[in-house]
């Protein structure tokens, strides 16, 4: 079964993430890409919404300083 466009789009973004932030956990990431997209999941234009949900995510993310300190 294929998957839809949205869960396609969620994978990537998070695939994304966990690529330029690999100290963090994949389900903390998951799930901050996962609260990104139910943020913006009505938009009327799609086309921008895989690059909010990227910012919305690492908004959603400890920061670097927080997580050099946690270490």
């Amino acid at each position: 079964m294929a998957e839809s466009e949205d869960a396609l789009t969620i994978r990537h973004v998070a695939e994304r993430l966990m690529k330029s932030r690999p100290e963090l956990d994949a389900d903390l990431v998951e799930n901050s890409v996962r609260t990104a997209y139910e943020e913006l999941r009505y938009a009327r234009v799609r086309t921008y919404l895989p690059v909010l949900m990227e910012r919305r995510a690492k908004d959603l993310l400890p920061s670097d300083e927080q997580t050099y300190r946690q270490t």
